[in-house]
């Protein structure tokens, strides 16, 4: 920070003093200002000690630069809101709960995911907007917070969430429209009361399978509508969808607003797990795609989504049009401009002028993408979705690129023209609160050196004003408001030594347009390699995505000048058990978040699941056990949300259990596979050569990634980024970049059940935290099976913060060491069964001891096999036969197991029972002795392919067990 000018007034005794915009960069608190001019103070004469001192930056009294959520002093009343919040624009009339006073309900906010798959019309193809770089792209990279983790939590809290971009991972899509329906979907009608008839707007038309430049699905067809009755029959519009695979799917519906719409439309969803209601505000977002929710289907046309014209109020106007489940595949072709296009690209923080154009030599025809639809940049989803291509299209067709990030500010005031917002614009009258835009940056250091976050804002345009006449100034609150957040958590939760980098006053056009209070976080360098290995760690995107959650909550809350609580973390310690014959009680405990008090959970919600269907909409259990009522030889499954005044916590693990009619014992099931993580990396002592090392674990991602593009390929360091298609060192591949890699479901003990309930066991199951802490005990049940999966002691990056993810800790295996000397049989399959306990840095030799004296197996390597394959060997034990193959490769239905363990027999009375077909390496051991058994497996048993091999593999060792 320097000081550009000093103006010093002896008449009346004042000094002003002009730093450069480094200042402002910097975060600013009462107590910072104090400080400053304290030491200013401190250096002054005795005479000039009570002078009146003003500091500035970025031309502000340094002062005026604190939040007003930071502020003991008064507030800024101009960065606030005085409008009057209306009905949101959707709501969940199914949830248990779905006002959150002190949450975001009523909010609605715009957010996007950086860039996406464009055409490049240059080079006459599709391409990304960056490089391919540490097995992804910033394309796909930040889509990693942004669906699965941070749109959720805004959901959780209340908000409604608009996004530019395609946000369902399905590349299935449905479309039913009044105008048609493809396969075998139905539109239909039923009319009581009130008649159903044409609107006199346009509405949706699918008329093409490819949409070339400037159409409009939108304006391609009709719409219905009819009146309100508050009584009486009603009339209805049903859109019967034939599923073409079962598997989860996004909904949106599309209506048209008009003159009287209903702002309370009842459109009911019948899914797998049953019925859902929505309430949507029809007086706003008509002739677009708008999202209610992500339900599971089965394949079919068993399910409908219904709107009836039931309302509070008679003769209001309710209108239908078409709903589109799923996502898709791109339908949006291009090619290069006929009349010419630009030969090079505008940068968001440029000036956008005359570029040069260059008209193509060579005859193209219009292309689609080929790619999943949520891979594609805004600029295809907006024209997919309605939106009027004097948005999408700024330049006219000559740069997809210039028009997919300059795109996305005019669309937020697309969305929230017509509304208090920006009142005398045209367009869906969406009052947004917020708009946000999520990117990572370039640059890179040698070392553990990190890049780190920087924030974006831009208060210089419209003489520092909103539309709406609200202060622009309201941006650098938001901004400032997530920084902080961000920063210091990932320095508490992960690495001390994040760097915080500026909070920048820059026109970039995502920061610029929006007539709302907006930032652009650049989160932190998606080439960096020291960033990247916490970037690619689900549990770090967990944290970063919720602290941006928090700083939206935060500033919305200081913006309304209410309060606020944040939403609870995810129960613990989860466990089932039987409570009577048709019972079972359910168990857990909450996670306290040291770092928010106001997170504590006052309830919970319960969610049930019947047979692997879908779940339910919930009950609400007001402490923390809960029993449920069950029939026999069905499978339960249940989740558990912890709910405050502040909204719902992401879900726990999934257990379930089983009551057999004709039980022959019950068992318990065990869930230690906890781990998510990045893929396995490393340094080199001369930092010659670094990186990710899929072959030796590929990580776990949290349920499955959708960013993860092809393995790492360049190690070498000192090799520099040369063009996008040759992006130096962390240059990858590209063979995956459209397939879903699954990872943890936390959802196993419903595979593992279902074989002990098809070799007619009852079984419950349990968070292995449960069996630690001494809420479940072993001894209850004669058979245990433990799932371990891809469990092992891991430390994130460079090890900042201690590993997690033992197998067995300390307690852990005295309670397994009690129950087995108290007569009891255990299964336990996981890949790192051995390696964990033996060729681990953290192991110690108590750890090998213990699973040879109690367990009975030794750890041979952890390279046990390639190919997949296991095979049954002669053995003391006849029921163990035949042979299995497990998921050796990555693919989107189970975690990949790359490496499992070879392990073989420690007592003379353990065997071999399987090895890896290619090597005759032991991949299974069974030891069966006078007080116990154990039956120990170097293979995950859920990453057996097939259901029917899964059910035989549990039958032969229960059998073996006798």
């Amino acid at each position: 920070v320097t000081v550009d000018s000093i103006a010093l007034n002896e008449r009346k005794k004042s000094i002003e003093l002009h730093t450069n915009f480094s200042l402002s960069y910097l975060p600013m608190r009462e107590n910072t200002v104090r400080q400053i001019y304290d030491s200013i103070r401190y250096h002054l004469s005795l005479a000039q000690k009570k002078y009146r001192i003003s500091v500035f930056s970025d031309k502000q009294e340094i002062s005026t630069l604190v939040p007003n959520f930071y502020r003991q002093s008064k507030k800024d009343k101009n960065r606030m809101i005085s409008h009057k919040v209306k009905p949101p624009l959707v709501t969940n009339f199914s949830a248990p709960e779905n006002s959150f006073d002190k949450g975001l309900t009523n909010n609605h906010i715009a957010l996007w995911q950086s860039h996406g798959w464009y055409y490049e019309q240059k080079l006459g193809r599709w391409e990304w907007q960056r490089a391919r770089i540490f097995q992804t792209v910033e394309d796909l990279y930040t889509q990693s917070y942004v669906l699965p983790f941070l749109v959720p939590m805004l959901e959780n809290a209340g908000a409604n969430v608009l996004l530019p971009r395609e946000r369902d991972y399905n590349k299935q899509e449905v479309i039913i429209d009044n105008d048609g329906s493809k396969r075998g979907s139905t539109y239909r009608e039923t009319n009581g009361k009130e008649t159903w008839r044409n609107s006199d707007s346009a509405g949706f038309a699918n008329l093409r399978e490819i949409w070339l430049d400037g159409e409009n699905p939108f304006r391609m067809g009709t719409a219905r509508q009819t009146k309100t009755v508050s009584r009486g029959e009603e009339s209805i519009a049903t859109w019967a969808p034939d599923i073409p695979e079962k598997g989860r799917y996004a909904v949106f519906v599309s209506y048209q607003t008009v003159k009287n719409s209903s702002n309370d439309a009842l459109y009911s969803i019948y899914h797998a797990g049953g019925k859902t209601d929505f309430r949507v505000n029809q007086q706003m977002g008509g002739g677009t795609w708008i999202f209610l929710g992500n339900f599971d289907f089965e394949e079919g046309t068993s399910h409908r989504i219904t709107l009836s014209n039931r309302s509070k109020r008679t003769g209001k106007i309710v209108t239908a049009d078409a709903v589109k489940i799923g996502g898709g595949m791109g339908n949006i072709a291009r090619m290069p401009n006929p009349g010419g296009f630009e030969t090079e690209n505008t940068k968001s923080a440029e000036e956008q002028t005359q570029k040069e154009m260059l008209a193509s030599k060579i005859n193209y025809s219009p292309e689609i993408s080929g790619y999943p639809r949520y891979a594609e940049g805004a600029r295809y989803w907006m024209q997919w979705a309605g939106v009027p291509d004097t948005i999408y299209n700024r330049t006219e067709g000559k740069n997809d690129y210039t028009d997919d990030y300059a795109s996305r500010g005019v669309w937020v005031n697309w969305l929230a023209g017509g509304s208090s917002v920006l009142s005398d614009a045209k367009g869906l009258n969406i009052p947004l609160d917020l708009a946000f835009a999520f990117h990572t940056d370039a640059g890179t250091f040698w070392g553990d050196t990190i890049v780190g976050t920087l924030g974006i804002y831009m208060t210089h345009f419209n003489n520092e004003k909103f539309e709406n006449g609200r202060s622009r100034w309201a941006s650098r609150d938001l901004s400032e408001l997530i920084m902080e957040e961000v920063t210091s958590d990932i320095r508490r939760e992960f690495e001390p030594e994040w760097t915080r980098r500026h909070l920048w006053n820059r026109s970039y056009a995502e920061a610029r347009i929006p007539n709302v209070p907006t930032m652009l976080l650049e989160l932190l360098s998606h080439q960096n390699f020291a960033d990247m290995r916490y970037g690619l760690d689900p549990s770090f995107r967990f944290t970063v995505s919720r602290s941006i959650y928090k700083g939206m909550l935060k500033f919305i809350a200081s913006q309304y000048n209410r309060e606020y609580v944040v939403q609870p973390l995810s129960v613990k310690d989860f466990s089932l058990s039987f409570s009577g014959e048709r019972e079972v009680e359910l168990k857990w405990k909450p996670t306290i978040d040291a770092t928010e008090p106001s997170a504590n959970p006052t309830k919970y919600i319960v969610y049930t699941r019947i047979n692997g269907r879908g779940f339910d909409n919930g009950v609400i259990a007001n402490t923390n056990s809960y029993k449920v009522s069950i029939q026999k030889d069905l499978v339960y499954s249940f989740k558990v949300a912890a709910m405050n005044e502040g909204g719902e916590s992401f879900p726990s693990e999934i257990l379930s259990a089983c009551r057999k009619s004709d039980q022959k014992g019950e068992a318990l099931i065990v869930n230690g596979f906890t781990r998510v993580s990045a893929p396995f990396s490393f340094v080199t002592s001369e930092d010659s050569i670094a990186g990710f090392a899929g072959s030796v674990d590929n990580g776990v991602p949290y349920i499955a990634d959708h960013h993860f593009i092809g393995q790492m390929h360049e190690f070498r360091r000192i090799i520099p980024w040369m063009d996008d298609d040759a992006s130096g060192f962390g240059d990858s591949n590209a063979n995956y970049e459209t397939t879903r890699i699954a990872g943890n479901s936390f959802d196993y003990p419903f595979v593992h059940g279902q074989a002990f309930a098809e070799a007619g066991y009852s079984f419950v199951s349990t968070a292995a935290d449960a069996v630690e802490n001494g809420t479940v005990k072993l001894s209850d049940y004669r058979t245990v099976d433990w799932i371990l999966g891809k469990q092992r002691e891991w430390s994130i990056a460079r090890g900042a913060k201690p590993p997690k993810f033992k197998t067995f800790s300390q307690l852990q295996q005295k309670a397994v060491t009690d129950y087995c000397n108290g007569g009891g049989n255990i299964i336990v399959s996981g890949a790192f069964v051995g390696t964990d306990l033996w060729d681990n840095p953290f192991a110690t030799e108590k750890d090998k001891e213990w699973a040879q004296q109690t367990l009975k197996y030794k750890w041979r390597n952890n390279n046990g096999a390639v190919t997949g394959h296991v095979k049954s060997v002669p053995s003391p034990f006849l029921p163990i036969q035949g042979n299995y193959r497990y998921y050796n490769e990555l693919n989107s239905d189970s975690y990949v197991v790359e490496n499992p363990d070879a392990i073989e027999p420690a007592d003379k009375n353990a065997f071999t029972i399987f090895r890896y077909s290619e090597n005759n390496l032991s991949a299974g051991v069974l030891y069966k002795g006078e007080t116990y058994s154990t039956c120990i497996l170097g293979f995950p048993i859920e990453a057996v392919k097939g259901q029917d091999k899964r059910n035989e593999l549990i039958k032969q060792i229960t059998d073996a067990f006798k």
